[in-house]
């Protein structure tokens, strides 16, 4: 658009459109500096936005896009979506907002926020080291590092480049993985990984073997133990490098790690033993240096194999994005990279090939598996005009589509992303054993300081006391400790992804066992979503035609199911389309527009007597279709009642077997609607809820969930609309339909992909596993430490047995984390 246009958005919000900018005045940001920095952040995140620039001052914000990444429709949406959830009065914009973000809003410095890959972790130590470095810059606003998924979250005002320079003189690699192909990088890289420690830790243990042998013949002449030397020093100076460098950058900043405690062992029993070598002592110890790296390695690459598994869902959901896409070009047939597929391209897919972005079909008809994102078995048969999501599998049909998302905006890559907040996210619990961990290290070096100062003191020697202080050294790893919480998280976010169910945070995932009451939206949430028309019944004298098309003109905007059968309907009707002057959804309530200069509301009987319509005609036959479990839509034009709508929905197949499961696992369900008391009470019936609210708008369900929650219940929120966001932004654990809106999606902890409630009762279940399971975790690694460290003291382990029994502890948690992939 070269000129200027004015237009209006629902929520109040008035827009201003030039080429390649929309700036919009919205009430939701009228002087609240924090909420429009989190919507900037939320901008910030989309592929096409070129920059944000808000003034709460004036309620005003302006976004410069690029239409080819971003069209405009698309960019008014997301606005739309984003400034509606941010004036449902709550503090969350995609799950719980931290506060932290917006606590340099009141500046202009661009804020970004980062997820990335960090490289060179060995143990949890390496992580809360990181987490706690990047805190300490004053560019940065918040961070959290998570070693068990080798992610990092960060946001400040600093570009990505200074952040990778800044982790990378810390000693570790800091990688993107805002794409896809990127992703598929990493994993790549962590297979080589995986095949480097392999190979190192048979090669260690090879050199090692003789090692070993002839420090337990403890020969007298002085060939052995040269030849012992000689086998020793490839193991210290290779293998054991990257303990040494990486404990040297460590130092240099004053920090500490396993590393740290790796190389002082190490380096203190193999420097020793070359002393005593070149002085022709046989206090020798170069059997346990060699031991000790030798069983480290293998340790970790054990750990890394194990930790591997627990990476099977991410590695599962990039694997279906394919590498290349056949773009069509007139006639022309091009084969290109998939990163270089651009909205709006025309693109072939073949029997067999994975649809590369998501689309819609405009030509061709075929079946495509979708399994892997709603987890049903049979194919979806598709025609012209239906959704193509990108991954899934053409299976017998060839087709031609447009693409209407790429990169971050696409359905896979946004659950990928969801899986990530989650298995990155730290539980309450998490940040006990952090704050554990963080003085674990230093306090081992005291304690190995203490060991050693004590054996000397009561007239050991010095080898015994020496051996002794670097058993300690070794024998207490946090890593056990660090790894208990996030594997468990890992594995069951994993497990629960692979069943259509994405979890958006680990918090959700803690608490979803401990729910006693779950509140249900009836439309699109207990029902189908695809309701009908099954009455339209004309009140006035007005041709039926005519009606039909100013009803379908006031509903076309609206995302409630509701309208969008009532335009179905006038398609299926052939009746002759027309535009919305002016559109404002107003939720729990109806619609209020404006056509062809006519007002035009459509809504409920309870809205059209508080606005002053006559209505008294229509009580009667609304009752009688409420009760026949139809939901009735009145329609008004210009202040007179002039035609009813019957609209029917039938509750989803699994639905009633759903309610029974979660009512044997002890879980109250409670269904809240917007839908008259006739209607509701029918629906409920049929799927055996007994307790009913209908007539609920929005605050009225918001209120309902702090009134069960004031009550002590832990309140699980279940819906898929606008209407439903400030609710489920209330709840203790909230639920989204994955076909519902924008909104309700972005604000849930957890999305039913295909919309499935049974899976409710499934996450619960999992839930009180991986809790299970994280307790094991704790209860072995706090077990381990506390028996492992006073054994070492006294003597009774040798610096190999000690390093072996550190390895194990790590190997043993990953392995129990693991368990849950039974489940």
């Amino acid at each position: 658009m070269d000129a200027t246009q004015t237009g209006t958005l629902s929520h109040g919000i008035v827009v201003h459109e030039v080429k390649h900018r929309v700036r919009l005045i919205s009430p939701v940001l009228l002087k609240d500096p924090e909420r429009s920095c989190i919507l900037e952040i939320m901008l910030k995140k989309r592929q096409g936005i070129i920059q944000v620039r808000s003034v709460p001052d004036i309620a005003s914000i302006a976004v410069h896009f690029d239409p080819r990444i971003l069209p405009k429709e698309n960019l008014l949406k997301i606005l739309d979506a984003l400034l509606g959830n941010l004036g449902s009065k709550t503090s969350t914009v995609g799950g719980k907002q931290s506060a932290s973000i917006s606590a340099d809003c009141d500046n202009n410095l661009p804020v970004q926020s980062f997820s990335i890959s960090i490289n060179g972790m060995t143990c949890v130590s390496c992580a809360l080291l990181i987490e706690m470095l990047l805190k300490k810059d004053k560019r940065i606003v918040s961070a959290n590092v998570n070693f068990a998924t080798e992610t990092a979250t960060v946001t400040g005002r600093i570009s990505q480049q200074q952040l990778f320079s800044l982790i990378d003189k810390m000693g570790y690699q800091a990688h993107a993985f805002d794409t896809l192909t990127q992703r598929k990088f990493l994993i790549e890289r962590e297979k080589q990984r995986l095949n480097d420690a392999r190979l190192r830790a048979i090669i260690a243990g090879a050199l090692s073997l003789p090692v070993m042998v002839i420090g337990m013949a403890s020969p007298s002449s002085r060939f052995w133990h040269w030849a012992q030397h000689l086998l020793a020093m490839p193991i210290v100076l290779w293998a054991g490098n990257p303990f040494f460098v990486k404990a040297y950058k460590l130092a240099k900043l004053r920090r500490t790690n396993m590393d740290s405690l790796i190389a002082m062992g190490v380096g203190a029993s193999y420097g020793y033993s070359l002393v005593s070598l070149l002085a022709g002592k046989r206090g020798l110890y170069f059997d346990s240096a060699t031991g000790i790296i030798t069983f480290v390695l293998i340790g970790r690459y054990l750990e890394e194999k194990a930790k591997g598994k627990a990476h099977e869902s991410i590695r599962s959901l990039v694997d279906l994005q394919p590498q290349n896409a056949t773009l069509l070009k007139g006639d022309k047939e091009v084969l290109i990279l998939v990163d270089q597929v651009v909205i709006g391209d025309i693109l072939l897919i073949r029997p067999g090939e994975k649809i590369p972005a998501d689309g819609v079909l405009i030509e061709g008809l075929s079946t495509v598996d979708e399994s892997m994102i709603t987890g049903e078995s049979l194919p979806v048969v598709k025609e012209p005009g239906h959704r193509l999501v990108g991954g899934c599998i053409n299976a017998n049909g060839v087709m031609k589509m447009r693409v209407t998302a790429v990169g971050k905006d696409t359905v896979l890559a946004n659950i990928i992303h969801m899986v990530d907040q989650a298995q990155s996210s730290k539980l309450p619990i998490q940040k006990t054993v952090d704050r554990i961990s963080s003085v674990f290290v230093p306090s081992v070096i005291a304690a190995s300081t203490f060991t050693f100062l004590a054996w000397m003191a009561v007239g050991a020697g010095f080898g015994r006391a020496f051996s002794n202080a670097i058993a300690v050294l070794l024998i207490a790893c946090p890593c056990s400790l660090g790894l208990a919480t996030p594997m468990a998280i890992m594995v069951g976010t994993g497990q629960s992804a692979r069943r259509g169910v994405f979890i958006r945070n680990g918090e959700s995932l803690e608490m979803a066992s401990k729910m006693t009451t779950i509140v249900f939206d009836k439309t699109g949430t207990i029902t189908e979503g695809k309701p009908q028309v099954t009455d339209f019944i004309v009140l006035s004298k007005d041709n039926e035609d005519d009606l039909l098309t100013l009803a379908a003109a006031a509903e076309f905007g609206s995302e409630h199911f509701l309208g969008k059968a009532i335009v179905a309907y006038a398609k299926d009707r052939n009746v002759s389309s027309s535009n919305a002057d002016e559109f404002e959804n107003i939720p729990g309530h109806g619609i209020n527009s404006r056509v062809d200069g006519h007002r035009v509301l459509m809504g409920t009987l309870a809205w059209f007597k508080e606005s002053g319509i006559d209505s008294k005609s229509l009580a009667k036959q609304v009752s009688s279709l409420a009760h026949q479990g139809k939901t009735p839509v009145c329609m008004s034009v210009d202040g007179k009642v002039v035609a009813l709508f019957g609209i029917a929905d039938k509750p989803r197949a699994n639905a009633e077997k759903a309610i029974a499961r979660l009512l044997k696992l002890g879980v109250k369900p409670v269904m809240v609607t917007g839908d008259t008391e006739q209607t509701a009470r029918y629906v409920a019936e049929q799927v055996g809820i007994v307790d009913v609210i209908a007539h609920a708008v929005p605050e009225r369900k918001l209120a309902i969930v702090r009134e069960l929650q004031g009550r002590g219940e832990k309140v699980g929120m279940i819906g898929d609309g606008i209407n439903d966001a400030p609710a489920i932004a209330a709840a203790d654990v909230s639920f989204a339909i994955g076909t519902g809106t924008d909104v309700a999606i972005e604000t849930a902890d957890l999305t039913l992909v295909n919309g499935d409630i049974s899976k409710v009762a499934d996450v619960m279940e999992l839930s009180g596993a991986t809790l299970r399971i994280i307790k094991q975790n704790l209860f072995w690694a706090l077990g381990y430490n506390t028996v492992a460290i006073p054994v070492a003291a006294v003597g009774k382990l040798n610096p190999m047995i000690a390093s072996a029994a550190m390895a194990f502890s790590s190997i043993s948690v990953v392995l129990n984390s693991l368990r849950l992939q039974k489940k």
